[in-house]
């Protein structure tokens, strides 16, 4: 995503939130620098469920990464069960971003991005490095013997 005089790379992990995978989430945010918490605009107990991992986060995750919170199927309006009002205090009692979204109509989802994007840190690019080198570089061009 273009932003600004910058360009942002998202790598995005879904672990669609079921309790049977909460022990493997760390493995998911650990490193992250930003972690997006969905929840069903028209399922109240979705809102207790992303509170629940906007805590996890905010107590294991990385200190400085950046939550947004987002109300989905906004396109249900007429079928919503937890007001927007209500989750907007609690995305600011918590000092996280908080949008409603539709992934059926795409509403509000780039707006979502931007936002975090507009939050990242803004650090140089770096350089690329082998995930597991085998030995120190001044030694991989000594020959042997």
């Amino acid at each position: 995503m273009a932003l600004d005089e910058s360009t942002v790379k998202f790598e995005i992990w879904d672990t669609a939130g079921q309790e049977r995978y909460r022990s493997l989430a760390p493995m998911y945010y650990r490193g992250a620098a930003a972690a997006i918490v969905v929840y069903d605009i028209t399922n109240p107990d979705s809102f207790t469920g992303a509170k629940s991992w906007v805590k996890e986060l905010q107590r294991r995750g990385d200190p400085n990464v950046v939550i947004a919170l987002a109300g989905n199927k906004a396109d249900l309006d007429s079928r919503r069960k937890v007001e927007f009002e209500e989750a907007n205090a609690y995305a600011e009692e918590n000092g996280i971003l908080h949008l409603e979204t539709s992934a059926k109509n795409a509403n509000n989802v780039k707006s979502l991005f931007v936002e975090i994007a507009k939050k990242l840190p803004k650090n140089p690019p770096q350089q690329e490095r082998e995930a597991f080198p085998l030995m120190p570089a001044e030694q991989q061009s000594r020959s042997c013997c």
